[in-house]
């Protein structure tokens, strides 16, 4: 039976109750229960929404009924399947459906009986009873072979069309599943549910599945552009803070300044050679012991002093803090007592081993949240620490077996991949209850809705290879498609890079020309050769990395990166207009090229070049000794070639010539006037 309630289109078949309300401009969401009652959890869902006055309508039989908010229209057919259109009657998206037709009077085009009239048995929504309760859901789509899919996050991998991939929704170190998808048929899907699981965008079939849940629910929106898709998207889940000036500079970090003073001399020696830098950074085991959440004094003595020479020469402190609690700690009994910790359902609940026995911080627990600020309040803000850096967000568990934890939200199966937006939330809201309205935090992990709380997502402990390179362009471009737009990337990858190896230094002199036009440009790795640990206790135990400094890859990477370093620092009006679109609108920083030119078809097609906001076009070097390089400039505009300031006409290829201190770079000829001094210090 399909009926109106409220302005809402419900099915009722058996203990099904499927609703379909509007939510958002263009856009509805699909929520289906076999449960009396819906969770009313809205997940990713948070952004307060305008009261939505959908057109609803049911034929007489109660067999058909449709509903329209804005330009998007959901039909239920005669055979409880949902298909969504847009203002000009395009099919976007249809249940994927494979059933007998045993009443034919049901008023089906019998020119589509065949296709419908299957002995397959499978329906678009698949409710299978997980022992003991709730339920294995799978919900199919029909699959368009020819479409082209963007977003859902972070994934190691090289490209950046979806079409045909299959991705595991569930968070690991260097994995962050946002999912959100945009298509190049003009509509958006959010998949509403933070449980673990997978999702099949097969040639046959698109598939979305949760291992355990309680019910279904996503959301669509559609658009005649990438923009007006993505900004409906952002204006239901959350936009960014408006990213703060400094930290549209120079981030100085690595594995790992092991004390005050080597902190102080890597940030004095910056400022004698006249390097622009914004933040440096403190990293891991700056502590006695991990969960106790303070300075190791045997190391750093005066935090205060230190941070006050800092700021006095302009830099910003950024510190890593981890969620994992050493059971030997002084804060483990407590926040075991009270229930902040992550419970195993088998075996101890020790939920990583690292430097000793560990539980992880449940964020899913506002207690344990304000909790952990409190002590991140008193040992680190309190004592002038500008930012925080979120490490360890998944969590990392050292077993990823998600069936063994729970939440206080509820199981990691069905609420996992929600965690990191407690870990950035709760610093966050500790941030902006103390004054700071422009939070910016670095996190490790994000799922949809970590925006809103200032995440600044890192791709985590990456190899160094070029074709870790690769990949990290597709994921920033993904990235900022799922809505996450402040993203950035150990510059050189974190494993492997020898600081004096010749094919190292191509590498991070390239990925150094490649960040220059990332949302933020943050050096980090953990460089051979390693120092030994200054003790076997305490900040002490850990070994560090060697140098990450600009200076320390040979006088050509030098050069070179200083040159790119003052461009930066030259861009700023331009960034901060980026950032102001980021904050206002949801508008990825960096973006694949269909973004702006949605009606060139080969821009649909161009996966190894991106746009730095709305005015300049990048075409990273993406392989080793490549000298040359083909560049596609979309239809549309004049571009100018940064370097020489040659006019090439949009819509064609070309190949560019690509020496060690250059990169293509192209602007709009109608912002040339406007941008050509920031590139000045190129020539």
């Amino acid at each position: 039976m399909i009926y109106e309630d409220e302005n809402c289109l419900y099915l009722r078949n058996g203990n099904e109750l499927l609703e379909v309300r509007p939510w958002g401009t263009n856009s509805l969401r699909i929520r289906s229960s076999k449960y009396a009652h819906y969770t009313e959890r809205n997940n990713a869902l948070t952004e307060p929404i305008d009261g939505n006055h959908a057109i609803v309508s049911v034929n007489e039989n109660q067999r058909k009924g449709e509903i329209t908010n804005g330009n998007l229209t959901a039909k239920i057919d005669a055979f409880k399947n949902l298909s969504f259109y847009n203002q000009r009657g395009k099919l976007l998206l249809k249940g994927f459906q494979r059933n007998r037709i045993d009443d034919m009077s049901a008023g089906i085009d019998t020119d589509k009986v065949n296709h419908f009239n299957s002995a397959l048995n499978i329906d678009s929504r698949e409710f299978k009873s997980n022992l003991g309760g709730d339920f294995e859901l799978k919900v199919r789509f029909e699959s368009d072979p020819r479409e082209k899919l963007f977003g859902m996050g972070q994934y190691q991998q090289d490209f950046l069309n979806l079409k045909n991939a299959k991705l595991e929704l569930a968070h690991r170190n260097s994995q962050a599943s946002v999912p959100f998808v945009l298509s190049n048929k003009g509509y958006g899907m959010l998949w509403n549910n933070p449980a673990i699981g997978d999702v099949n965008f097969a040639k046959n079939v698109t598939e979305w599945h949760s291992l355990s849940t309680k019910e279904m629910d996503y959301w669509i929106t559609c658009g005649d552009t990438p923009s007006e898709i993505e900004e409906q998207y952002a204006n239901v889940t959350g936009k960014v803070p408006m990213m703060p000036d400094f930290a549209m500079g120079y981030w100085q970090c690595k594995l790992r300044y092991r004390t005050q003073d080597e902190l102080l001399a890597a940030a004095r020696e910056f400022k004698a050679r006249n390097l622009p830098i914004s933040v440096i950074v403190i990293d891991y085991f700056h502590w006695p012991k991990s969960g106790e959440y303070m300075f190791d004094k045997k190391y750093w003595p005066e935090p205060e002093k230190m941070i006050e020479e800092l700021h006095s020469l302009g830099i910003k402190l950024m510190v890593s803090v981890w969620p994992t609690v050493d059971e030997e700690s002084s804060n483990y009994k407590d926040m075991s007592e009270k229930g902040y910790l992550v419970q195993t359902e088998r075996g101890v609940p020790i939920t990583m081993n690292f430097l000793g026995n560990n539980g992880f911080v449940d964020f899913t627990n506002p207690d344990a949240q304000d909790y952990l600020w409190q002590l991140l309040k008193k040992n680190y803000a309190d004592k002038g620490v500008d930012l925080f850096w979120l490490d360890e967000a998944e969590p990392e568990y050292t077993v990823y077996d998600f069936d063994n934890y729970r939440y206080y939200d509820g199981t990691n199966l069905q609420v996992g991949n929600a965690y990191p937006i407690g870990y950035s939330k709760s610093i966050y809201d500790g941030q902006t209850k103390d004054g700071n309205e422009n939070v910016i935090n670095l996190v490790r992990c994000a799922w949809a809705g970590s925006q809103k709380y200032g995440a600044l997502v890192w791709s985590g402990d990456i190899d160094s290879s070029f074709q870790s390179l690769r990949n990290q362009l597709a994921i920033g471009l993904n990235m900022g498609i799922a809505g996450i737009p402040w993203w950035t990337t150990d510059i050189g990858g974190f494993h492997g890079g020898v600081d004096d190896d010749d094919h190292f230094r191509e590498l991070v002199t390239r990925w150094f020309e490649f960040a220059t036009f990332c949302p933020v440009m943050r050096m980090h790795g953990d460089r051979e050769p390693h120092t030994e640990p200054l003790s076997n206790e305490g900040g002490g135990k850990m070994p560090s990395g060697g140098a990450t400094e600009p200076w320390a890859y040979g006088e050509r990477a030098y050069d070179i990166m200083k040159k790119y370093m003052v461009l930066r620092e030259n861009l700023k009006d331009y960034i901060r207009d980026q950032m102001t679109n980021a904050h206002e609108k949801g508008t990825p920083v960096i973006r694949p090229l269909f973004y702006n030119f949605s009606d060139d078809s080969h821009a649909w097609d161009v996966e190894d070049e991106f746009l730095f906001g709305n005015d300049i076009l990048i075409a990273p070097v993406l392989y080793e000794g490549e000298t040359k390089r083909n560049v596609y400039l979309p239809a549309g505009t004049n571009w100018v070639n940064a370097f020489n300031g040659g006019v090439e006409t949009g819509g064609k290829t070309i190949i560019v010539e690509t020496p060690i201190q250059q990169i293509p770079i192209y602007i709009r000829q109608s912002e040339f006037d406007v941008l050509q001094s920031a590139f000045e210090v190129l020539k």
